[in-house]
């Protein structure tokens, strides 16, 4: 029984996949990342499903990773940190090679992870008012084990414009910038979600699936190379100085020692 995400199957063989965490903006905990894992395996092996579509309750799509688990972290052996960081990077694999159609719906801000599960979606549309941002670095982290999927969806050019500098963007920079396809008001979204979905259900189930592996192969390597040292980023900025300092400026509700 998953706890903190929700699947929704209707007669036609489209899921809904909702993150439910929405009293911590969901924000992604070790709980969400093994569920949100879990359920890619599950809908990837259900027959009866056609299109997934990649959901959000609350007002925020996702608030990046939780920060409570982030600090958790520090007090852990450094295998500890490699095994937690290969959990979430392997999730996003997870998602990003479900062999279904895989359609986000942002009606909210999205941060950090946010974006990353954003960059794993086939097609991505936002809400008009979000805002979205790569904010690692204002805590002294880098976008590391979503670096692979956010430099695919963006392209290196594009990427270098937020990736580093933290800064947040609304969603007409989103499209520009190639991680939304378009965006829409609020009130039209769910019919711009369903004109996404549509054209799928007249579609092979079979020949979807091999014509998005075959992109998978035809794009960007995303091999197990390239996870492993996404993992290996984000546990040495653990392993540093610069993280603890951030992280723990955010909790205690002050600038950490590098803010102007």
């Amino acid at each position: 029984m998953f706890e903190t995400i929700r699947i929704e199957r209707d007669a036609r063989g489209v899921a809904t996949l909702w993150l439910d965490r929405a009293e911590k903006h969901n924000a992604m905990s070790a709980r969400m990342i093994a569920e949100l894992h879990e359920a890619a395996r599950e809908l990837g092996a259900d027959e009866g499903v056609r299109v997934v579509v990649l959901a959000a309750r609350g007002k925020t799509f996702c608030a990046g990773g939780d920060l409570d688990w982030m600090r958790q972290q520090f007090d852990a052996e450094p295998e500890a940190r490699s095994a937690e960081a290969g959990k979430l990077a392997h999730m996003l694999q997870a998602l990003n090679t479900l062999p279904k159609p895989l359609i986000g719906r942002l009606h909210g801000p999205a941060f950090g992870g946010g974006v990353g599960l954003a960059s794993v979606c086939d097609v991505a549309i936002g809400a008009e008012h979000i805002t979205m941002g790569l904010t690692e670095t204002r805590l002294g982290l880098i976008p590391a084990t979503i670096g692979p999927y956010v430099c695919a969806r963006m392209g290196e050019a594009r990427a270098r414009r937020v990736f580093m500098s933290g800064r947040r963007f609304g969603a007409e920079e989103a499209v520009a910038l190639n991680l939304l396809s378009r965006s829409v008001p609020e009130d039209r979204l769910d019919e711009a979600i369903e004109a996404e979905v549509a054209p799928y259900l007249s579609c092979a189930p079979g020949a979807v699936a091999r014509a998005k592996a075959l992109l998978r192969h035809l794009g960007p390597r995303i091999d197990e190379a390239v996870i492993a040292h996404s993992v290996a980023e984000l546990a040495a900025c653990w392993e540093g100085h610069e993280a603890p300092e951030g992280i723990g400026a955010f909790f205690d509700k002050r600038k950490p020692g590098w803010a102007e």
